[in-house]
């Protein structure tokens, strides 16, 4: 049988999506390449040296990877992406930066060539305080600027150095949580732990676990602290997930509520293990001002520091991590997409990539629920579409965006799922208050005060709203277990990553069918960008159903 992989010399691999062998391969290829394109027949695939460097750095051997290859590529694998591939894999480890004394570290070059091509590069003397023959003597502080330095210029650090202890924590994972249910990490979480960990040699403590929504990356960050047993500052995204992080810790630990503390704009409390968002270390009184609260990072004795959702990390945020490198750092994400393509800092500063598992993996497993996505196609009414075809580029995606046919169509959607717990969620604002007043719905957004966003969200868990109309505020770290119906009426432009974590607000497992709703309008900006949104989910192995509506229909079928 002729194999689904078709390699390609540059670097490129087609993988034919209706092949019998296409989810094992798929999944085999997401551990060493990017997905490129998606349409739905190829799917095309990109190795990289970056893809390559956290496959080593996941102990991926090259021999797997290439065996690999052989058993699932159509043609004979062209021999320079063979050469290319050794030499990819082989630089991480290379570079090897170790303790020395008090104060400084050693930079070990197992590589002649290597070492010949540092000690002349002018962007790396800055670093070097003493040059010997197979090594550079670096300063401690200058731990993190140089791995940033270093892979900017295509040399991954495998990082030696160890960490500090920090100040101490007894804490330990509850067998049963506050309600008196049984509780354990899963099987795939521990290992999870583990990869990060490594069992506190210096080869672990800092890296980045890749899960889908719903497959529980708190309760992970929980066994993370548990194993370290340190003072730790977990960052997240908003004040809502503040109170969930906040919440789990009191569930599902034996920490005191005394040693929890919240840095918010509302609360700034110190305490062993200390909760803040993004927004709060990078505010700023003025835009020359200091970012005043980033002393968070180096003015306590961490054990250990969490970045939830940390493919969104800030830049400001980016350079306060280069300064903490002897901290021990964890990264959780449910995609690595980063849309500006900064994928190595997060590579080189918080560590590589040490663990991932395939959204369908977990699927099949019955961890998070099978979910149905339909893009709705909208043609849009005459006058909008005159508006649409007279508007400079920039404008047109709003225009597009803000389709007053899709008003029609969320009515006719909320008519077919008339049992289920619905969300909708869009872009803009305006539009969202139009819909909001037209169907008599509540909606949250970033101007909603924060008890009143507690109270709705509250109400959704227990039943007590069937629908709720949320901006991009929820794209993250919102906990509503029981919504099984997104519709997406507007989103960022070309964003994966936010299509991923829409999707994954409704992939928490549950009896009824989990149905994912994206409305666009046809033959417009807003239709190509919807494509590229798509394009991580599609790696993981969803489909898209295609549907077309117009003013001339009065129904849609239910599914």
């Amino acid at each position: 049988m002729k194999g689904p992989l078709v390699v390609q010399s540059d670097h490129t691999l087609m993988l034919e999506v209706d092949h019998e062998q296409y989810a094992e391969c798929r999944d085999f290829l997401a551990t060493f390449a990017e997905l490129v394109k998606s349409p739905e027949f190829i799917h095309t695939y990109r190795i990289t040296p970056l893809s390559m460097w956290n496959a080593a750095a996941l102990d991926m051997w090259l021999d797997d990877i290439t065996l690999g290859l052989k058993r699932y590529a159509r043609y004979p694998i062209p021999p320079n992406v063979t050469s290319d591939l050794t030499e990819w894999h082989s630089a991480y480890g290379k570079l090897l930066l170790e303790p020395l004394n008090e104060g400084h570290l050693r930079l070990r070059v197992l590589d002649a060539r290597i070492h010949e091509r540092l000690k002349h590069e002018e962007r790396l003397q800055l670093f070097w305080l003493e040059v010997e023959a197979q090594s550079f003597t670096v300063l401690a502080l200058e731990r993190g600027n140089l791995k940033q330095a270093l892979i900017k210029l295509g040399y991954p650090i495998k990082d030696l150095c160890g960490y500090l202890e920090g100040a101490k924590l007894e804490i330990a994972l509850r067998e049963t949580d506050h309600l008196g249910r049984p509780f354990a990490l899963r099987d795939y979480q521990e290992d999870a732990v583990q990869a990060f960990y490594h069992a506190g040699r210096e080869t672990g403590g800092s890296g980045v676990l890749v899960l889908p929504c719903g497959a529980g990356k708190t309760i992970i960050g929980l066994g993370a602290i548990a194993a370290i047993g340190g003072h730790t500052l977990i960052i997240t995204t908003n004040n809502v997930a503040v109170h969930q992080w906040r919440t789990e810790l009191l569930n599902k630990t034996n920490i005191a509520a005394d040693h929890i503390g919240e840095y918010t704009g509302t609360e700034k409390s110190i305490k062993p293990i200390t909760i803040t968002t993004y927004q709060m270390l990078t505010h700023r009184r003025s835009k020359t001002s200091e970012f005043e609260h980033l002393t968070l990072f180096t003015d306590f004795d961490w054990g250990l520091i969490i970045y939830d959702e940390v493919h969104l990390l800030p830049a400001p945020v980016f350079r306060a991590t280069t300064a903490i490198q002897a901290r021990r750092r964890l990264g959780l994400t449910a995609t690595l997409i980063r849309e500006d393509n900064q994928q190595d800092d997060v590579f080189a500063l918080i560590g590589p990539k040490r663990y991932d598992v395939p959204w369908k993996t977990l699927e099949k497993r019955g961890y998070i629920a099978e979910a149905y996505c339909t893009e709705f196609r909208l043609t849009l009414p005459e006058a909008e579409e005159l508006n649409y075809a007279h508007a400079e580029k920039r404008e047109r995606f709003r225009i597009a965006a803000e389709n007053s046919l899709k008003n029609v169509l969320v009515a006719q959607l909320l008519e077919n799922h008339s049992d289920d717990l619905i969300l909708i969620i869009g872009q803009y604002i305006s539009q969202l208050e139009a819909l909001a007043e037209q169907l008599k719905l509540p909606l949250i957004t970033g101007k909603t005060k924060e008890t009143e966003r507690e109270i709705l969200y509250e109400k959704f868990r227990k039943g007590e709203l069937r629908i709720l109309m949320v901006s991009k505020v929820a794209n993250f770290a919102v906990d509503l277990p029981d919504a099984n119906v997104m519709i997406q009426i507007s989103g960022t432009f070309g964003s994966r990553q936010e299509e991923a974590q829409r999707l994954g607000r409704i992939l928490r497992p549950k009896q009824k069918r989990s149905h994912f709703y994206t409305l666009v309008s046809r033959n417009t900006d807003e239709q190509d960008f919807s494509l590229n949104r798509q394009m991580f989910l599609v790696e993981q192995g969803y489909r898209y159903l295609i549907q077309y509506f117009d003013l001339a229909q009065q129904t849609i079928p239910v599914q």
